[in-house]
């Protein structure tokens, strides 16, 4: 049975009054042109690189890591641009729940359903990144594809209708999966149903191998081989990105990996983090660096953050 979000009474109450005049000003912001609303998000995001100091600390750590051979004054060019690229994606949420879908299909461009169709009644573990994006632009391949997505529940009830509902309005046939509910995400993969997944962050080391992320080892979660052989799914990669002048976004789905899931989870890990690697260093500004992705450490090693 698929999760579709019902309104209740109960979200009428006053402690959820303000959630819900915040959701009228974001939704009449998705009604704005886009180019408006891109303009708001960058502008957002120059007040975070001012005023958030700890995110800005986790993103220059990890520009630091990632790219060593950067001089400072590349990096904090780079950082400026991401900490924009992190306000637009705020505004691009509010795209993905509210913009009317005639317009939102404008903005979005798909290249590589047809390996999608090729797999027939098998189903596909999408496996995606986490660019500042990804919401606007998973929601927006709901609208060329049934699919399922992987979601943390939100303990606010108002927030939790929102966001689930954001997340399937365009898609009739597809659900959210909570990300504990593994079970309910391995049945949908086994019924035919694609499944978006994002294995890119730090969950720790007791679930997941050290697998090398821009030369740095990383806490690297295997639960896609375990997924892909449970849910008999093929391993699909999606690149997703922002044009550039206000074009919209592309989204690209890569032929199914021949080589993942294999009997060597390391090798799986490391497989999908090279694809990363490489998709990131095309549009580096795009990717979620405020993430702490290597909080976990090996023994011995301490923490950069």
């Amino acid at each position: 049975m698929l999760l579709r979000p019902r309104f209740t009474r109960n979200l009428l109450h006053p402690r959820y009054w303000f959630i819900w005049l915040a959701a009228g000003i974001f939704y009449l912001c998705a009604q704005l042109p886009y180019a408006w609303q891109m303009a708001m998000g960058r502008g957002i995001g120059r007040l975070f690189y001012r005023f958030a100091k700890e995110r800005k600390h986790i993103a220059c750590t990890n520009l630091r890591l990632c790219f060593p051979d950067l001089t400072d004054d590349e990096r904090d060019r780079l950082l400026r641009l991401n900490m924009q690229d992190t306000g637009m994606g705020l505004m691009e949420q509010n795209i993905g729940w509210f913009m009317p879908e005639a317009r939102y299909r404008k903005l979005v461009e798909v290249e590589g359903l047809e390996h999608i169709q090729a797999l027939g009644k098998q189903a596909a573990l999408i496996v995606v990144k986490h660019n500042n994006c990804i919401s606007v632009c998973t929601i927006g391949l709901s609208m060329f594809m049934p699919i399922a997505g992987m979601y943390r529940r939100h303990k606010n009830a108002a927030l939790e209708y929102l966001q689930t509902r954001g997340r399937v309005r365009l898609c009739p046939e597809g659900t959210v999966v909570e990300r504990k509910e593994t079970r309910t995400m391995m049945r949908l993969l086994r019924q035919g149903l694609s499944v978006m997944y994002a294995p890119d962050q730090d969950y720790g080391i007791k679930n997941g191998v050290w697998a090398s992320y821009f030369g740095v080892p990383a806490a690297t979660v295997t639960a896609t081989t375990g997924f892909a052989k449970l849910g008999k799914a093929k391993v699909i990669v999606m690149n997703c990105f922002r044009l550039p002048n206000a074009q919209g976004y592309k989204i690209i789905l890569s032929p199914p990996l021949a080589n993942v899931p294999s009997d060597d989870e390391l090798h799986d890990a490391q497989v999908i983090n090279d694809i990363f690697e490489a998709q990131i260093r095309e549009f580096p500004e795009q990717y979620l660096w405020v993430h702490r992705r290597f909080k976990t450490r090996p023994q011995g090693e301490k923490r950069p953050y």
